[in-house]
């Protein structure tokens, strides 16, 4: 694991996608890759266009699309299956749970431009929930992604696992975490950034990066946190939280979710269960999406380096008082 973090901007997820994608289907037959008319906004659709017995527009039909997905897997392919993240998850969720989960068939269900980064595609694209929802799934994975590094060897292990298999990702930019051929342990958090133990930072997807520039910030007042990266949102990293909690006494959550359901409740069940410890969180509170530049949106929701500065500090307080 190399972590190169310096603020810079990474490549696009959807440059990713567009390669990716093509390269699992060629390198085994069984992978098969369904999208609900968004080909184009992730940069599959010409590989799709010249393969199309390896990609299937399924239309807006989403919920259909993971019965498709579902018939395949019983059948022994291996379904990759993508569309904007409201509509991969709460569109489609009865067809995951029942036809997908409780049916033992495996699938890698991707939901790009969660929370915030829907952007100008407004409220109705924007959601606050899916994680939640992915993560009552019994024996689903849950992952939101920082960089594209870490998308591409994730993606390389979801295809040959057996499950529901949900990645929440943007499509276009964030900031650079990895270096090349990173790997990593799904329901294991990377710690990315070890500086002291004034207070540890679990943070998740875009919120990673914020994290970064917030501990930064804090270096420069004489607060020293740790960042921990936990992209596997469920199977938590319970152990490294509780550890993480034991020697800061302070734990802030950063996630571009809503609080409910998210990485904020599993890190505060971890805590309430093996290691009581004060807790804050930045996280999008009680409320619908709305239209919006993301940066716009980002200090709407409450999701800037500022917002986990403040948090930072109030965990802490908490902890002397």
């Amino acid at each position: 694991m190399k972590i190169v973090y310096n603020g810079e901007k990474d490549r696009a997820f959807k440059e990713l996608f567009s390669e990716k994608i093509p390269a699992l289907c060629e390198a085994d037959d069984r992978v098969i890759y369904l999208d609900a008319d968004l080909m184009n906004c992730i940069g599959t659709l010409g590989w799709a266009l010249e393969h199309p017995d390896r990609a299937i527009d399924c239309g807006i039909a989403e919920a259909n699309m993971v019965g498709v997905a579902a018939g395949l897997s019983a059948v022994g392919f291996k379904p990759i299956v993508h569309s904007f993240g409201p509509f991969a998850s709460r569109r489609c969720f009865d067809q995951a749970y029942l036809s997908g989960g409780y049916a033992h068939n495996a699938m890698t269900i991707i939901g790009t431009d969660p929370g915030v980064c829907a952007q100008l595609n407004g409220g109705t694209h924007m959601p606050f929930e899916d994680m939640a929802l992915y993560r009552s799934l019994p024996g689903a994975n849950v992952m939101d992604i920082a960089d594209t590094v870490q998308l591409s060897d994730l993606l390389d292990q979801c295809v040959d696992m057996e499950g529901i298999k949900y990645i929440r990702v943007p499509r276009k930019q964030n900031k650079k975490i990895y270096g090349d051929g990173s790997h990593f342990e799904i329901g294991k958090g990377v710690i990315v950034r070890e500086d002291g133990k004034d207070c540890a930072v679990f943070a998740c997807g875009i919120m990673v990066a914020k994290a970064m520039e917030a501990a930064e910030v804090l270096a420069q007042e004489g607060i020293r946190v740790t960042v921990v990266d936990m992209f596997s949102v469920k199977p938590l990293d319970e152990k490294l939280v509780t550890e993480l909690a034991e020697e800061c006494k302070a734990v802030v959550t950063a996630e571009n979710h809503n609080r409910y359901g998210g990485l904020t409740s599993a890190v505060s069940e971890c805590l309430s269960m093996h290691c009581p410890t004060p807790l804050n969180y930045v996280a999008v509170e009680d409320e619908f999406g709305e239209v919006g530049p993301q940066d716009y949106l980002e200090e709407r929701f409450g999701l800037t380096t500022d917002h986990v500065v403040r948090a930072v500090k109030e965990a802490i307080a908490c902890k002397k008082g």
